[in-house]
């Protein structure tokens, strides 16, 4: 399994557990760079830990602060704002350039009803 599709693995499962996913924000607003495709993609991480890792380590997002969200305003508001923006959600990013799977909003949009639902 390679180190995104673990990263993204363990964002599942610590989503569906805690009810909870974090981001990051700065006095400008919430990241949403642009992906290899040319496509923005806002990170989301499974734990505060994960996002205070981030900010640590990659310059880019120095001076910023975890931000919490409970997963039914991520799912009523977020998703919906950044599938209305056709922008991506980076899962769980780690490494010294904040780098993993970038998603579509509808996939979890649907990986939420579906716990939600079993």
């Amino acid at each position: 399994m390679s180190q995104s599709a673990s990263q993204a693995a363990i964002f599942y499962r610590d989503v569906a557990s805690s009810g909870k996913v974090w981001t990051i924000k700065d006095s400008g607003g919430f990241p949403a760079p642009k992906n290899g495709d040319g496509i923005r993609a806002m990170p989301f991480w499974s734990s505060k830990s994960r996002a205070e890792i981030i900010i640590k380590t990659v310059k880019a997002y120095e001076g910023f602060e975890p931000v919490e969200i409970d997963l039914n305003t991520f799912y009523n508001y977020w998703l919906k704002v950044l599938k209305t923006h056709k922008q991506l959600i980076g899962l769980n990013w780690s490494g010294k350039k904040a780098v993993g799977y970038d998603i579509p909003p509808e996939n979890l949009i649907d990986w939420i009803d579906k716990i939600r639902t079993s």
